[in-house]
């Protein structure tokens, strides 16, 4: 791969007056320095790129699923701090230490080839997320339209509702899409301004439905009516905080943002988008679906889509919050989906390769299968992604006391690293296999998703230990 097969979030953080080369943002290099940024430079990032348009839905797939008051307001509460301690306490740290992009880690463990495949992966599950936030945003223009006009989906639509639906998605994916093109700085500075405006309205969306209900008791109003069938346990709503970013911290995606902080202090920042963009946010979006269950006569089951909801709150600036929301979030990922194809097929251009990216997406946000089932997409993408988090944990902590070669490929110029394809492949299908959405299950029972990220993970880095200690005995007894 080229160093622009490496381009990642990091890319804006450094201005190219300051690269070494024209075009450069150390890709393939340690960042120097002078490069380096301060916490403040991260708060932003953060609170912008976790205040999404699918918190709106999140919050009401927790009614639907039955959660309780306790489950949503103290366990929401420890797995968002437990995602935050990871980011602050693990992909920090090394982040700091190593100074490289994940890819280029990566690419130094596993080897080249291995890593395109991870690419390619990587670029498929982010275009499913960024379609997922095409699907939520597309809800809030049904509204501008005669009631009508535009089919809304509900919690059990897998397919598109109609033509204006599609035309819809197509033109929101299109914008979010063109502003991907522009590049990672212009990507930033739309999440940066934005934040703050929408966090605002997820407070003015509860506070006006607590209006309406004629109470200020959110306990009350989140315990579930007697004889709800309760899908989801407080572990569940723990792990789920915890993991549904599983493949930015311990899968380690964010090694390439938080390359450029000073200190590991900057893993703090991952606060803001836990406390503000998911704690408060999903309570918030959860509030909206109880008032129309409980005055409207709403199915939980069923749902309403968030567009309606926030229109019935606070109106067109709500329309407007959860278009924006989307695209704060849907635009960096349309954008690292780009470069994650660009890693698979080098010779295409970053604008070629973020427009079939946005293609993708956009043709994924058609289908409200993504969005609906949005709980078990996440478990699904950390599953599949955490895993190398694994390797990178094994190499930078525990190589050296195990007794195996730290960043194996680059001594060895292996394009594939088999030990790091068979410990990453055969946790992610066992787990896989386990889950709700595995056509074949030979366990007799099934697990949630969102339990698999860790034990994945730790299997993922147990077996490259084994193997990788096998294959340096081999060779030792070859030579």
């Amino acid at each position: 791969m080229t160093t622009q097969d490496h381009e990642h979030a990091g890319q804006g953080m450094v201005d190219e007056v300051e690269s070494p080369a024209v075009g450069s943002e150390y890709e393939r290099e340690r960042v120097p320095e002078r490069a380096l940024k301060g916490p403040s430079s991260f708060w932003g990032m953060y609170a912008g790129e976790h205040t999404a348009g699918t918190e709106f839905m999140i919050g009401p797939l927790f009614v639907k699923w039955g959660a309780d008051a306790f489950s949503l307001i103290v366990g929401l509460l420890i797995g968002n701090l437990l995602a935050v301690l990871t980011w602050r306490y693990l992909t920090a740290p090394i982040a700091c230490s190593e100074r490289l992009t994940l890819y280029y880690k990566m690419e130094k463990i596993a080897g080249r080839g291995l890593v395109t495949v991870y690419n390619l992966a990587n670029g498929l599950l982010f275009c499913f997320l960024a379609g997922s936030m095409i699907t939520v945003s597309a809800t809030a223009v049904g509204p501008f339209f005669p009631e009508g006009t535009i089919a809304m989906p509900t919690f059990s639509s897998t397919m598109p509702t109609g033509p204006a639906w599609i035309a819809a998605c197509i033109v929101i994916g299109a914008a979010m899409t063109f502003v991907a093109l522009k590049g990672y700085d212009v990507v930033a500075l739309v999440g940066h301004y934005s934040a703050p405006w929408m966090f605002l309205i997820f407070l003015a969306c509860a506070i006006v439905t607590l209006g309406k209900l004629g109470t200020t008791d959110v306990w009350a109003l989140l315990t579930p009516p007697p004889g709800t069938e309760r899908s989801i346990s407080f572990v569940g709503i723990v792990l789920f905080a915890w993991f549904c970013n599983a493949a930015m911290h311990i899968g380690m995606a964010d090694l390439s943002v938080l390359r450029f902080a000073k200190s590991p202090s900057a893993g703090w920042a991952s606060a803001a988008g836990m406390f503000l963009g998911h704690y408060v946010a999903w309570i918030c979006a959860a509030l909206l679906l109880i008032y129309w269950v409980k005055e409207k006569g709403v199915n939980p089951q069923e749902g309403k889509d968030p567009g309606t909801m926030v229109n019935d709150a606070v109106g067109w600036a709500g329309l407007v919050c959860i278009i924006i929301a989307g695209w704060t979030t849907a635009n960096p990922t349309i954008y690292r989906a780009g470069l994650a194809f660009q890693g698979v097929l080098p010779g295409l251009s970053r604008t070629g390769a973020t427009l079939l990216a946005g293609a993708v997406c956009i043709a994924a946000g058609i289908f409200p299968a993504f969005a609906m089932r949005l709980l078990d997409f996440v478990g699904v993408y950390g599953t599949i992604l955490a895993p190398v988090g694994g390797l990178i944990v094994v190499d930078h902590f525990l190589a050296d006391v195990v007794g195996i070669d730290r960043d194996p490929a680059a001594k060895s110029g292996a394009s594939v690293n088999m030990a790091v394809l068979i410990a990453w492949l055969v946790p992610v299908l066992i787990g896989l296999s386990m889950t709700a959405v595995s056509p074949v299950n030979p366990w007799g029972f099934e697990v949630p998703p969102w339990y698999l990220p860790l034990p994945c993970t730790m299997a993922c880095g147990i077996l490259y230990i084994l193997l990788s200690k096998f294959a340096s005995g081999r060779a030792a007894a070859a030579a």
